[in-house]
């Protein structure tokens, strides 16, 4: 779906109008019978209503003033959807949003939440013209709002839109290699670099977390290095991003048990396809920042020759670590990209991760679990950028002692921690492999959806690209 700025509204053009409850809309409503409709609906504390004026339909939505702006502006992404779904219902194609009074932090937002709402995977459907939505443009129309902020908004819901169907693809058509080839596809389109290190390669680089985790697999393993070093970059040292890349997860012979664990367990790469979308979005839009993005990929399954609870295996960066889970196979590739990635001499240095069940527990779907070492800055401006974007951050404690846990009688570490805290376990496993300042982020809860939440859709959600967007845009303006 495209989103323009446009000057004026075409005079049968649908119309979205995004007002408060004390705006005039006489611009708008002509007829008694409208006039008073708008009456009712107001009297009722109605937040959205419609009114047809043939041929076109004129949806309003009425701004939460009493909110603070966090709430209100997210209220406006969820408005969107209920909106959406009524002109996709109208199989409407093209629609315009003006706006009453509103600022113009609610249009984007509303706009923002409306294409993210029209998102749909319909790759597989033999008879998808019967299920394809009719939207397909959105006219922003207000002087206040340039044609970079539209343009820019629409590249970011394009990025969202590739990490959504990486996540919603299966395992039979995206193993860890084709993984790689998409993202050289996003590379290309967008103007970042990308190198991909094969099989051969990680062995002779000696990733034996990445190997070990490959082992039951029949597929070989990749690791794909993403570049973006503008002309012009704010920073000479660049600011590192690391996805996990587990394309199938079954947990190994440390199988997942039933109900469901493992049914949706495409989504275990939902790490590297925020980070793959965030560079995509930091490229298309041409951030002046220098980021380089690390994919460690394979899945895990449960072969002769899978790695077992009890080996030693020997990391990128020569730390020994016993296996006591298989099902904890993502720290132990993303500990090989995170060793990797000091040669860079990075700034900062953020993974995200698909990582635990214990941060899915702790806070569900309703944010990100993140900790870290980095400067006390760094936590709190990308919870500033949580709140704007609504993807929360949730931080947890990030103390020495849980550090105590990982120590094996046989090995430098073991890869769990043992029943408690397992999401701060698996995070301090992570630090010991990076000597850069670090955030740790665990999207294991709002990555994946069973069930529509809102504009975030069902299956993926594009979790983190948004968040990672702003916050590296805020960082280097």
């Amino acid at each position: 779906m495209k989103i323009i700025r446009t000057e004026k509204i075409a005079s049968k053009e649908s119309i979205v109008l995004i007002a408060k409850k004390t705006s005039s809309f006489t611009s708008w409503i002509k007829t008694q019978q409208d006039k008073d409709y708008l009456k009712f609906c107001l009297d009722q504390n109605k937040k959205q209503f419609l009114f047809m004026q043939f041929p076109r339909w004129i949806f309003v939505h009425l701004i939460d003033e009493e909110k603070n702006m966090t709430d209100s502006l997210e209220d406006t992404r969820k408005a969107s959807k209920k909106i959406c779904d009524l002109v996709n219902a109208r199989k409407i194609e093209s629609i315009s949003i003006s706006h009453i009074d509103a600022g113009i932090d609610h249009v984007l937002a509303f706009a923002e939440g409306m294409t993210l709402s029209n998102y749909q995977f319909n790759k597989y459907l033999n008879k998808k013209e019967e299920k394809q939505h009719s939207l397909k443009t959105l006219n922003i129309v207000s002087p206040d709002i340039s044609k970079g902020k539209v343009d820019e908004l629409g590249r970011v819901c394009k990025a969202v839109f590739w990490a959504r169907d990486l996540v919603n693809e299966p395992l039979s058509t995206l193993t860890a290699v084709e993984l790689s080839k998409e993202i050289e596809k996003m590379g290309k389109d967008a103007g970042f670099e990308v190198e991909v290190f094969h099989k051969k390669k990680l062995e002779s680089l000696r990733m034996g977390g990445l190997l070990a985790v490959n082992k039951g697999s029949v597929d070989p393993p990749t690791f794909s290095i993403l570049t973006w070093k503008p002309e012009k970059a704010k920073n000479k040292k660049p600011i590192v991003l690391v996805g996990k890349g587990v394309v199938y997860d079954t947990g190994g012979l440390s199988l997942k048990p039933t109900h469901d664990s493992m049914d949706y367990m495409k989504c275990d790469m939902a790490g590297a396809a925020a980070v793959a979308a965030t560079i995509y979005a930091i490229a298309k839009n041409k951030l002046p920042v220098h980021v380089v993005g690390l994919i460690p990929a394979t899945d895990n399954r449960p072969d002769g020759n899978a790695y077992v609870p009890g080996d030693v295996v020997r990391m990128y960066d020569g730390t020994s670590v016993e296996v006591l889970n298989t099902d904890a196979e993502g720290r132990m590739i993303l500990a090989d990209a995170l060793a990797w990635s000091n040669k860079l001499d990075p700034t900062l240095v953020i993974d995200v991760a698909t990582l635990t069940g214990a941060a899915h527990a702790a806070i569900g779907k309703y944010g990100i679990v993140a900790m870290g070492n980095a400067d006390r800055k760094e936590m709190e401006d990308l919870k500033v950028s949580g709140d704007k974007v609504f993807e929360r951050i949730a931080e947890f404690p990030f103390w020495d002692d849980y550090s105590e846990l990982l120590k094996s009688e046989i090995a430098d570490l073991k890869n769990i921690g043992g029943r408690y805290a397992g999401a701060i376990t698996a995070g301090k496993f992570l630090e010991h492999f990076t000597d850069s300042p670090y955030i740790h982020l665990d999207i294991a809860g709002p990555s994946f959806l069973k069930v529509r939440d809102s504009y975030r859709g069902t299956g993926g959600s594009g979790t983190a690209v948004r968040l990672l967007y702003d916050f590296l845009k805020n960082r280097h303006k």
